[in-house]
């Protein structure tokens, strides 16, 4: 049984990558399969796989060309065929995905009780950024328990965060604050019940983890495509996952889901990446035979 249901680890700028898309699965395979080699890869390569994900040649195609102008690939000809190398903006947000990414099966138990607050404001000078601003906020963690207020118990995003309201020139149009929350008002527990839907959450994660407990890939193929298959939805998830202390949230669903779906990955790897070498090693057999 193969997971259908992903994205990516963060979006670029330039546009949503929409779950399970042909660029959604581009995207993981460059960042599972080609970042870690630190080599461009063969066009013929990134088709070959995205055909056995079940992308059509001509879409697959349309994707990488819609990666090259993204600025996610560049493009070395050799002939009449190209191989892509990845962009330093893309090597950026890999660095800074994979870190969110890879938490999530931490528990996060030395929380201090701090919360960071954000009051942004969007004037109508600034209404193009409303988009931009919520989605970094939630792919930070943030949840927003009332009208204007955005919160989390990542006081360690500051940084993360300045960085997206400035971008956005909304410095001037922004309150922010750390602290504990006193007994007036909502208390933390209402605050985690308001600021994120974690009810449907907590369903998505029970159907990933019936499907994850039925994989069973066992040839090179079948381990190749199913990593990243699986490392497709791994990368959607902290997209919805707040990843919030053992304090607010005990036993989560989450932490659990993310440690199976690390563990299968580690273990189907090193045929993965093996299969994937061959298949580049093949492309690149067939160019230097090519007339």
């Amino acid at each position: 049984m193969a997971i259908t249901h992903g994205s990516a680890l963060l979006q670029p700028d330039d546009g949503s990558v929409t779950p399970g898309s042909a660029r959604s699965l581009l995207f993981t395979v460059l960042g599972e399969l080609v970042w870690p080699t630190g080599k461009p890869v063969w066009t013929a390569t990134l088709v070959h796989l995205l055909r056995g994900l079940g992308i059509e040649e001509q879409t697959a195609r349309q994707a990488i060309a819609r990666a090259a102008s993204s600025d996610w690939i560049t493009a070395v000809r050799l002939g009449r065929e190209v191989s892509w190398s990845l962009t330093p903006k893309l090597r950026q947000i890999f660095e800074s995905g994979s870190l969110r990414v890879y938490s999530l099966k931490d528990s996060f138990s030395q929380w201090d009780g701090r919360w960071l607050a954000v009051l942004p404001t969007i004037p109508a000078s600034h209404r193009p950024a409303r988009r931009p601003l919520y989605a970094g906020l939630t792919w930070a963690g943030l949840g927003n328990p009332a009208p204007g207020l955005w919160i989390t118990p990542h006081v360690e995003r500051a940084a993360e965060i300045r960085e997206l309201v400035d971008r956005l020139d909304l410095q001037r149009h922004t309150v922010s604050f750390a602290g504990t929350v006193e007994a007036i008002g909502l208390d933390q527990r209402e605050i985690v019940d308001r600021g994120w839907d974690l009810a449907s959450l907590r369903e998505h994660y029970e159907l990933v983890e019936g499907i994850t407990a039925a994989l069973a890939p066992q040839t090179s193929d079948e381990k190749l495509f199913e990593s990243i298959r699986l490392s497709n939805e791994y990368q959607v998830l902290p997209r919805t996952d707040p990843q919030l202390p053992e304090a607010l949230l005990p036993d989560w669903i989450g932490r659990r889901v993310a440690r199976r779906i690390e563990a299968l990955r580690a273990q189907w790897r090193p045929a993965a990446r093996a299969r994937f070498a061959e298949i580049d090693a093949e492309s690149s057999s067939r160019t230097a035979v090519a007339p």
